[in-house]
């Protein structure tokens, strides 16, 4: 729905005068999400460039550390064996994909990927596998087998677009392409035990397709779908879609060119358009940000911390990519070996303070199960975004400058009023603050591209 349709039908039902036997209709809430994603946290892992070794077993080792730091799904980026033909770098993309069925040698074998699954499971986390359904490698078999399964030209030949020479498309008006694709993704789900799929490029498929493949999938046991994707109604066959604008417009706010009264308008319009219980994936990177755009920090700039904070205490499903807590500061080689260079860093004390905070506060959790975010009044709104999310069980207020220079502002529009307690203060335990009285009136500072974070004692 657009967004006059949606402000039009919205005042429609102001006016309109209220029956005496008038029902009220659920809004529409989307795909129903298994349990487990009630506070999910994504971990995207680039098996090429994850470990020294570049290899399942490899990755394996890490799974301990993973678990402690609190995340819950793991995405592996596409597992199967590369083309050859028009192969990018000497190792390729690994979304020119030969085998569907087929592990890539260069990560390991059948087994090794199977175990990987087993120890994350054994570790309570999830795995979900990239998929790339819309394309294949020019040397797949169905390019022979099958060479109707294919879009062409006008004159025939196979379609590589966007500069994507090492691939080709498939034609999904074939009934053949979605049974055998289908039958692919049902064979990772019965054979290895994965948990889901984040689907490369999924609004480029039909949705008829997708309809058919989640409903089959989730026969064998519930799935957790991620489309790679900005579309509404795809929340009819997915749990998550991604929420590119939102990166983008921290990118904005990083350097100076929006300020921060502007961050409303995502929220509000999701709220609007979007289904209720729709899990919206925000990230400062992923595969495509780091090699393509640049690092997180590169892209965000001051803003970072402050996105790194948004992502876990805002509305939305977080991703982190792999890396990123050792402070990823250059742009991985996509199709050549690449390893992350581990180093402690302060993000990664970050990054597991806030997943601990978000798993503690039901209020936090992701779509449907969290609390919406409430609007904040502060008294310079161009630099401090405010809000608090809330609900029976508990409150949390988050307010962020978004400029250089310290700020102090006073809340109005606050119905939270109550005993708050601050998260993350730098001081010593000893010589943090008691618990603060909160209301309209209150005076807080912040100190430059700074986030402080405050939980509700009396809720």
């Amino acid at each position: 729905m657009g967004k006059l349709m949606a402000a039009g039908a919205l005042l429609a039902m102001i006016a309109a005068p209220v029956a005496a036997n008038a029902q009220t209709i659920d809004p529409w809430a989307g795909r129903t999400h298994v349990d487990w994603s009630r506070d999910a946290v994504i971990y995207q892992i680039n098996t090429r460039q994850f470990t020294a070794e570049g290899t399942f077993a490899a990755a394996e080792a890490e799974l301990p550390r993973l678990a402690e730091m609190g995340v819950d799904i793991l995405w592996l980026m596409p597992i199967h064996p590369i083309g050859t033909v028009e192969r990018k770098g000497s190792l390729g993309s690994p979304y020119s994909v030969l085998d569907y069925k087929g592990v890539n040698p260069e990560f390991g074998d059948l087994d090794d990927f199977k175990n990987f699954v087993d120890a994350a499971h054994a570790q309570g986390m999830k795995v979900i596998l990239d998929w790339v359904a819309n394309h294949t490698a020019w040397d797949h078999p169905w390019v022979e087998e099958h060479p109707e399964w294919y879009q062409r030209t006008d004159d025939g030949g196979l379609i590589s677009p966007f500069g994507w020479t090492d691939i080709v498309v498939l034609d999904y008006t074939q009934q053949g392409v979605h049974d055998a694709m289908i039958d692919a993704l049902s064979y990772w789900v019965r054979e290895a035990d994965v948990d889901g799929y984040r689907a490369d490029v999924a609004g480029f498929l039909p949705k008829p397709f997708w309809t058919r493949a989640s409903a089959e999938l989730d026969a064998i046991k519930p799935v957790w779908m991620l489309a790679e994707y900005e579309d509404r109604d795809l929340h009819e066959q997915f749990d998550a879609t991604y929420f590119w604008e939102w990166e983008k417009h921290l990118q904005k706010l990083g350097r100076g060119e929006e300020t921060a009264d502007t961050i409303w308008g995502l929220y509000e319009d999701q709220g609007v358009e979007w289904p209720s219980g729709a899990q919206r994936m925000i990230f400062t990177s992923t595969h495509d940000e780091n090699a393509w755009a640049g690092p997180a920090r590169e892209r965000l700039g001051p803003a970072l911390e402050n996105a790194i904070a948004l992502t876990f205490l805002a509305k939305g499903i977080p991703l982190i990519y792999n890396g990123q807590e050792a402070g990823l500061n250059k742009r991985l080689e996509f199709f050549e070996r690449d390893p992350i260079v581990w180093q402690d860093h302060p993000h990664d004390t970050l990054f597991r303070d806030l997943i601990a905070l978000r798993t503690q506060y039901t209020s936090l959790h992701n779509a449907p199960w969290g609390a919406p975010m409430t609007r904040v009044g502060n008294s310079d709104e161009e630099r401090v975004f405010s809000f608090v999310r809330a609900n029976e069980a508990d409150a949390v207020m988050v307010l962020q400058n978004y400029s250089a220079e310290a700020v102090t502002v006073t809340l109005s529009d606050f119905a939270e009023a109550g005993t708050w307690i601050e998260h993350y203060d730098d001081t010593p335990e000893a010589l943090r603050p008691a618990p603060v009285s909160m209301g309209e009136g209150k005076e807080l500072g912040l100190s430059p591209w700074s986030t402080r974070i405050f939980s509700r004692l009396d809720r």
